[in-house]
């Protein structure tokens, strides 16, 4: 029980021994200048242009028009070569007739074909990059400022008034302790 009783003494004294160490207390004290202070960042942006280009469309190759020609030349020529052979002359005469047919009907599909010249076409080209612009950010303000005579400098987040606010903390001067 006695214990108990001597633990809340015990920590009232540490702390009167602790205030008796060094007092504060806020006064205010007088603006004297105030400079904004400021970061230079970069900031991207997207910066686009557009051209109007002529192209020429690619051109069929010759011989392209299809192989409808040749697969009917082929055909008929095949039938028609059937029809003259006898024996195994047929089946010669089958063969040389379908590659005969094959190549003078490709070449009769596609002669009478007439290809135009292709038109040019107009198509937009866009063409875009990243493009970085300086620019000043605020980022606080440097105070001067005076306290009974001691000028002092700060830097505070916000734009103060005439007077701020300071913590004045006071000890006490102990003489030198000499061995």
């Amino acid at each position: 029980m006695q214990r108990s009783a001597l633990a809340p003494a015990f920590l009232l004294a540490a702390l009167a021994a602790a205030s008796a160490q060094a007092q504060s207390f806020t006064d205010n004290a007088r603006v004297r200048a105030v400079e904004p202070q400021y970061e230079v960042v970069q900031v991207p942006r997207q910066e686009c242009t557009s051209q109007w280009v002529q192209e020429q469309p690619r051109a069929a190759a010759p011989g392209a028009g299809g192989y409808g020609g040749a697969i009917i030349g082929g055909v008929a020529g095949g039938l028609l070569g059937n029809q003259v052979g006898r024996g195994h002359g047929r089946e010669a005469a089958t063969a040389a007739g379908a590659v005969i047919g094959a190549i003078t009907g490709d070449r009769i599909a596609n002669s009478g074909t007439a290809v135009a010249a292709p038109v040019p076409e107009a198509r937009e080209v866009r063409s875009c990059r990243t493009v970085y612009d300086q620019q000043n950010r605020l980022t606080g303000y440097r105070v001067t400022y005076d306290y009974r005579g001691v000028e002092s400098t700060t830097v505070m987040r916000d734009q103060p008034g005439a007077t701020i606010p300071v913590r004045v903390s006071v000890t006490p001067l102990e003489p030198e302790i000499r061995r």
